[in-house]
């Protein structure tokens, strides 16, 4: 046990410093423990350390697969900084599979979630990542976010939006919700006349 609680740092050094064979024997140790044990922390801590090394081998698909694992074990938990940081790793992984709309995203919410938390040093790197400014006049909401909202003041349907922006319905929808949490609003037509009164149609 004692092992276990530094073996992810010692992942994230390895990574650092870019010795990912040395990472991955680690991230195999830590596994290993985790499997022998099963105890959710250690679950959560050895997927987020899979996927990072998945992640720098270039596997974006097993690291997106054990950092959504890692994310879902933080939330159980109720870990807000671990599941942060399990979001950004996981919009850098749909970014390496060209999910640039989920990315933004992840990324996005991870933004949140570090800006919230006061994480400063890490909110700067998930910044820099997703090449986000600070929040302004729009109220922090993702350039494709804002590419939704002028379709949404349009008067266009969700299904009308997706096939003008070449995206699943179910991603607008999303992008939709994440719009009206961002800016406070709860009705398309409040969206609508925002995008008005911000001068973003």
């Amino acid at each position: 046990m004692s092992r276990a609680r530094l073996l992810p740092a010692f992942v994230e050094i390895e990574l650092a410093a870019n010795h990912i064979h040395e990472a991955q024997a680690t991230a195999h140790e830590l596994s290993e423990i985790a499997a022998d044990l099963n105890a959710p922390f250690l679950n959560a801590r050895s997927a987020y350390a899979s996927g990072a090394v998945h992640l720098a081998e270039g596997d974006a698909r097993a690291a997106l697969e054990a950092l959504r694992r890692a994310w879902r074990g933080w939330q159980e938990l109720e870990a807000p900084y671990e599941a942060a940081r399990a979001r950004a790793l996981i919009g850098l992984a749909c970014r390496k599979l060209g999910d640039e709309d989920t990315a933004a995203m992840e990324l996005d919410a991870a933004r949140r979630a570090l800006q919230k938390l006061g994480a400063a040093p890490d909110l700067a790197v998930v910044e820099e990542l997703s090449k986000l400014a600070k929040p302004e006049a729009t109220g922090g909401l993702t350039t494709r976010e804002i590419e939704v909202l002028r379709l949404v003041a349009t008067g266009k349907t969700n299904r009308a939006i997706a096939d003008e922006l070449v995206i699943s319905e179910k991603t607008v929808a999303r992008h939709v919700s994440n719009i009206f949490t961002k800016l406070g609003l709860s009705s398309r037509s409040a969206a609508t006349a925002h995008a008005y009164e911000h001068g973003l149609v």
